[in-house]
């Protein structure tokens, strides 16, 4: 069950939850033995820590953040660097990573793909960036794996930049902001508020972080109820967690529509760090003893059952068992939906996917920077194991999210 509070919380040592009223903050002094003061507790927010620690306004209300790192990919990076270049550039101030993962074939009839390649291998060459050469990793892999540090902050040009789980908090943004920072300006906003995602219990068998992730999308999107707010995840629930497991759910906070995303970390955090080889980028976060958050989401994990995510939006989210025993209205509601797209110009019709009274689907597809994980993979080999898929027309295709991952699937 996912429910939401109208008013804000206070969270009493990271495991305890009250919904603030008007005898809240009574009871809130009575079990810490601290006086409730909302605006100091406020500042006991993960987000309020790492905001303060990048803010070089000097005013908590008005942000001027200066971000520790910068990301982009082969579809957005020449856009980015040509204006900086064409408004003064000429160095990169801090590490910016051009990975080519979105556009790494050759496109039909030129070399438009390699040729943007070579453009940010020069480019990193000449300014001082990071280039990733195509096929090592999707964007935010390589970050989760190569750059995220525990309080920092990474700004990336693509939409799905997150990496709360690892301690950092990152956000998605147009390429307009990216060249601001490369030319040492900052990035502008009002301080904003904090969402505590309340985690309890743990998930059942056979549930995987998209199924957290499309639970709590298809609750809060319509509402708005994080819209451009930042999304802390904390409670007792955080612990049953692995790092991927959490990795998954995180990268799907973009289609919340909040600002950004961070995590307390523990030592499956660390293990991590570890792993990578990069212990002393890990440090423990956490919210303080007496904390408030602008409202919360309260999430128990193990009453999240298998879900999918209908067309044509992640929030369109129903339960697998609920679609299967309402087909026939599931896909109808599909087809009303496309035609706010096709209108009646062309043919769509999804129910010659019924077959004996289930969906049948074309293809399969385990990949990217939120299914292509190791724990992922892993878990659908799992599934798969002693099976077939057949010969006939259905495709099952698997790409890790990078050449490590890969290697350890090996």
């Amino acid at each position: 069950m996912i429910s939401t509070l109208e008013n804000g919380a206070w969270l009493l040592n990271g495991v305890e939850l009250i919904e603030d009223s008007a005898n809240a903050a009574e009871a809130v002094a009575a079990k810490s033995g601290k006086a409730a003061d909302k605006a100091s507790a406020k500042q006991g927010t993960i987000a309020y820590g790492i905001l303060k620690d990048h803010n070089t306004s000097g005013n908590m209300d008005q942000l001027k953040i200066k971000f520790d790192k910068l990301t982009s990919h082969d579809i957005t990076y020449v856009g980015i660097i040509q204006t900086a270049r064409a408004s003064g550039l000429e160095k990169f101030p801090i590490p910016y990573v051009l990975t080519n993962c979105h556009n790494s074939l050759c496109a039909v009839g030129g070399t438009i793909n390699e040729d943007d390649h070579m453009f940010g291998l020069t480019a990193a060459k000449k300014y001082g960036g990071i280039y990733v050469p195509p096929h090592q990793a999707v964007i935010h892999q390589y970050a989760r794996e190569m750059l995220a540090t525990c309080g920092g902050m990474i700004l990336g040009s693509d939409s799905h930049t997150r990496y709360g789980a690892l301690g950092t908090m990152a956000m998605g943004e147009g390429g307009p902001e990216l060249v601001k920072q490369l030319l040492s300006q900052t990035y502008d906003i009002n301080m904003p508020d904090v969402i505590a995602i309340y985690l309890t219990g743990e998930p059942m068998k056979g549930v995987g972080p998209q199924d957290v992730a499309l639970a709590i999308i298809g609750k809060v999107f319509n509402s708005g109820y994080v819209k451009n707010k930042v999304m802390e995840f904390v409670g007792p629930g955080v612990a049953s967690l692995s790092a991927d497991f959490r990795i998954g759910i995180d990268v799907m906070t973009t289609e919340t529509t909040c600002l950004s995303s961070i995590w307390q970390t523990d030592e499956k955090t660390e293990e991590f760090f570890e792993i990578h080889g990069r212990s002393n980028d890990y440090k423990k976060l956490s919210p303080a003893d007496v904390t408030y958050y602008d409202g919360a989401v309260i999430v128990d994990l193990s009453t999240i059952k298998p879900m999918i995510a209908m067309p044509f939006h992640p929030s369109i989210a129903y339960e697998i068992e609920y679609v299967n025993a309402n087909l026939e209205q599931m896909i109808a509601e599909t087809e009303e939906r496309a035609k706010v797209s096709f209108g009646d110009k062309i043919e769509y019709s999804l129910r010659d996917k019924i077959k004996d009274g289930k969906l049948m689907v074309d293809q399969g597809i385990i990949a990217g920077c939120a299914g292509g994980g190791f724990e992922n993979i892993c878990a659908a080999a799992d599934i798969m194991k002693g099976k077939y898929i057949g010969s006939d027309k259905f495709t099952m295709s698997i790409y890790p999210a990078s050449t490590p991952v890969y290697m350890e699937l090996v």
